[in-house]
Formats: structure tokens, C-alpha cells, sequence
């Protein structure tokens, strides 16, 4: 894969349950990066992704992923679901963690005649536990164009967010 990125947009948020980051998918590029540089949880959450037609949100059961999670401090676990309203993208993140790196790729959203496929992964440090990592794969299988994204909670609200988002050449 290149590895030239051309950064496209930044966005942030603080006492929200959702940040949208419209327009962000063009013709432009194939391939999109997408950097969580901040993310602080008001209450045990996970972080999801629903993606943005130009209709507003793919809120129909089309999603499945695939999911790993890397304990430091107990076994590793696996989780697949399919014909979900999202994808799920990493692990349950509390106000006593601290989120440490979460990123991801976008593949196709654009193209209206192929499914939007991502991969990411994240890594945290959870206070009286130890750090904890999630790889994560995730298709949306509907051939139509993508042009947003939406990241939410599970419960809660993010007390900071900030995202960027960068075109991969």
C-alpha cells in the first residue's frame, strides 16, 4: 500500500454521543486513513463506526465485522457478528483508561459499485489492569457511495474527541 498521506479534514467534539465528519470521501482517492488522536469516554463505552450516503446514515443491518482483542492481562478474544447497524471498532473503554492509539482504513467508499470495506486497530492503557489492544476488520455490503462517517458510543458521551482524516496516495 502507499504510504504518502494528503490530509483532508480534523474534527473534534466534547460532551457528544456522535461527531459526523461529512463529505470526506471523494473520488479522489481509494484508500483513507483516519487518525483518533483524542478520545475520552464519560462512562464505559465502545467505539462504533456508521457510515454517510449522500441520503444521510447507513442505519440498515449491512454491516459485519470481525474483532480481536489483545489483553495484556487475560486470554485474547475474538468476536464476529454479521447483518449489524455499525461497525465496532474497539474494545470498552472507561474513564480510567487512556486511549493511546486508534486508527483505521477506509477501502472503496466512494465507488458505488463495491462494498466499503475497513481494517483499524486501537491500544489503551486501562488503570489497575494493564494495556489492551483490538485489530478489527469490517465490511459494509452494499454497493453504494460513501461520502461521511460517524463514530458514536455505545452509552455515554465522548468528553473529547478529535479525528483527522487523511486521503492515502
Amino acid at each position: 500500500m502507499a504510504t504518502n498521506l494528503e490530509f483532508i479534514t480534523s474534527v473534534s467534539g466534547s460532551s457528544v454521543s456522535t461527531l459526523d465528519i461529512d463529505n470526506c470521501f471523494t473520488d479522489k482517492y481509494d484508500v483513507y486513513k483516519i487518525l483518533i488522536t483524542k478520545l475520552d469516554f464519560s462512562a464505559n463505552s465502545s467505539l462504533y463506526i456508521k457510515y454517510k450516503n449522500s441520503s444521510g446514515l447507513v442505519t440498515t443491518s449491512t454491516y459485519d465485522y470481525a474483532l480481536l482483542n489483545l489483553k495484556s492481562y487475560a486470554v485474547f478474544t475474538e468476536s464476529r457478528v454479521t447483518s449489524t447497524t455499525f461497525l465496532y471498532t474497539a474494545f470498552a473503554y472507561s474513564p480510567t483508561s487512556n486511549a493511546i492509539g486508534n486508527q483505521c482504513y477506509i477501502f472503496n467508499p466512494y465507488d458505488s459499485s463495491s462494498y466499503t470495506l475497513a481494517q483499524g486497530q486501537s491500544s489503551a492503557f486501562i488503570n489497575g489492569f494493564g494495556s489492551y489492544g483490538t485489530k478489527w476488520i469490517g465490511v459494509e455490503k452494499t454497493a453504494q457511495q460513501i461520502v461521511g462517517i460517524q463514530f458514536l458510543t455505545s452509552t455515554g458521551s465522548f468528553d473529547n474527541i478529535e479525528i483527522s482524516v487523511y486521503g492515502v496516495k
